[in-house]
């Protein structure tokens, strides 16, 4: 069972949990700056994997390809996961999910039981420019499907998704600064919750 960003139902209320992880102190430290404020957000210093959360972004590349940084993780922690999630950009996006899209996976897991591929990059490795837009794509694009998406059986994305874990978003691979990536996640989150608790 998938969910599709493109594939959306009712705009939701801002009953999420959103857990923006870190490893790296400077990253740990943005996220932290963004935090305070937004009532849903918090913080946490480790591994997305840590955290009890069901679901786990994963900011790949528009592919699936999951052979690097955190989504390199993901591949070795659930070993289908990699060809679900291709699978599914296959079925829905006819093989490449663009960024500013997003689509939920089955882990097979119990936690996270859900992975949210939410492309910060079009190819693997791709370096992004200093004045890159895509983790506020990639961030805007996970906080719609939750907000508006539908499984497959026409069950809201937000009925079984109330705690999603994010890493950075394109501060690996793709270079980004993190605290360009910690602005962009809260103006992504400002957007997509100001306006659904203005629909």
């Amino acid at each position: 069972m998938t969910a599709d960003s493109e594939r959306s139902g009712d705009e939701a209320q801002p009953h999420l949990r959103l857990i923006l992880c870190a490893l790296e102190e400077p990253l740990a430290a943005a996220w932290h700056d963004i935090a305070t404020g937004r009532d849903g957000v918090t913080t946490y210093r480790g591994s997305v994997l840590d955290v009890q959360a069901d679901a786990a972004v994963s900011p790949a590349n528009s592919y699936g390809w999951m052979r690097g940084g955190i989504d390199a993780v993901y591949a070795r922690v659930f070993p289908d996961l990699e060809q679900q999630v291709r699978s599914a950009v296959l079925a829905y996006h006819g093989g490449e999910l663009p960024v500013g899209e997003a689509l939920l996976v089955p882990t097979g897991a119990s936690r996270p039981r859900w992975l949210i591929s939410a492309p910060t990059m079009r190819e693997p490795g791709e370096q992004l420019p200093d004045d890159t837009v895509h983790p506020y794509l990639a961030a805007r694009a996970t906080l719609r499907l939750w907000a508006g998406a539908v499984l497959d059986n026409g069950t809201p994305v937000r009925r079984v998704v109330r705690s999603i874990a994010m890493p950075g978003l394109g501060t690996g691979t793709g270079g980004a600064s993190p605290q360009l990536c910690a602005r962009q996640v809260a103006a992504a989150w400002d957007e997509v919750f100001a306006h659904a608790r203005h629909s």
